[in-house]
């Protein structure tokens, strides 16, 4: 249900298309956000959220981009401002996994050099704009992921992207002292989407999915709850933090 507060912000998602993006999409246009659903490539999926959004009484609109290409991340938020008049929120979702485990030693130059151009050099170029784009009052969210505290074998440049993600997190609250603008991350862990899933075996999922206390996989909705609450004034007072969402793995 829209809220009248909320009427006039907007939101970017980035990696939107399916997943905990799509989720988080759904969730802050029920939360009366403006949400534009950014995609890289898969502009059919993209489109099934801003359809079921409207269909929800939501507004939604789907944008291309790359967040790996800085020009595309710049028109990303142009786009987003002339369609809705300005940018509130930032949700750096857009991100990849390895095919499986990869040990350091095995990490080949390509996939260590697209784990860093998207997971890394992508938010650093969504943050960059956003520093000077969005709103006094903006909210800006990043994923870091509970493997990087876990430090999982065959996990280590994916972590890695994580944990300097989380470093700029941290960092760039402070940078941005007297915009009134607060910085956070959200770290999920197992999470049952297409991406998680992918590559692995129902064994492997089995064991994941008991290691949590809590003894299940999250769902995006669960990381969608937390992501809408960062975004919200209830969260005025939570700068620079990192929220590990993974029902007590770490």
């Amino acid at each position: 249900m829209s809220t009248q507060a909320n009427v006039s912000k907007v939101a970017i998602v980035t990696g939107a298309s399916r997943g905990i993006g799509a989720a988080i999409a759904k969730r802050l246009a029920a939360d009366g956000i403006a949400v534009v659903v950014n995609y890289a490539g898969r502009a059919a999926d993209a489109q099934a959220v801003v359809d079921s959004i409207e269909a929800a009484g939501g507004r939604a609109a789907t944008i291309q981009a790359d967040v790996a290409v800085p020009a595309q991340v710049a028109a990303l938020f142009d786009q987003t401002v002339t369609l809705f008049g300005g940018v509130d929120i930032v949700v750096n979702n857009a991100g990849i996994m390895q095919p499986g485990l990869v040990s350091l030693v095995d990490t080949d130059d390509t996939l260590f050099d697209r784990l860093i151009a998207i997971n890394l050099k992508g938010t650093f170029n969504t943050l960059r704009v956003a520093a000077k784009k969005l709103r006094s009052g903006g909210r800006i969210i990043n994923f870091s992921s509970s493997v990087q505290a876990l430090a999982l074998p065959g996990y280590s440049v994916y972590a890695a992207t994580k944990a300097a993600v989380e470093t700029m997190t941290n960092i760039f609250a402070k940078e941005l002292r007297g915009r009134h603008i607060t910085v956070n991350a959200v770290a999920p862990g197992p999470t049952a989407t297409e991406l998680f899933l992918k590559d692995k075996t129902p064994e492997q999922v089995e064991h994941l999915a008991k290691m949590p206390p809590l003894e299940r996989l999250g769902q995006p909705e669960d990381i969608a709850a937390v992501v809408s609450f960062l975004a919200s004034d209830a969260a005025g007072w939570v700068d620079g933090q990192t929220l590990r969402v993974n029902g007590g793995i770490v």
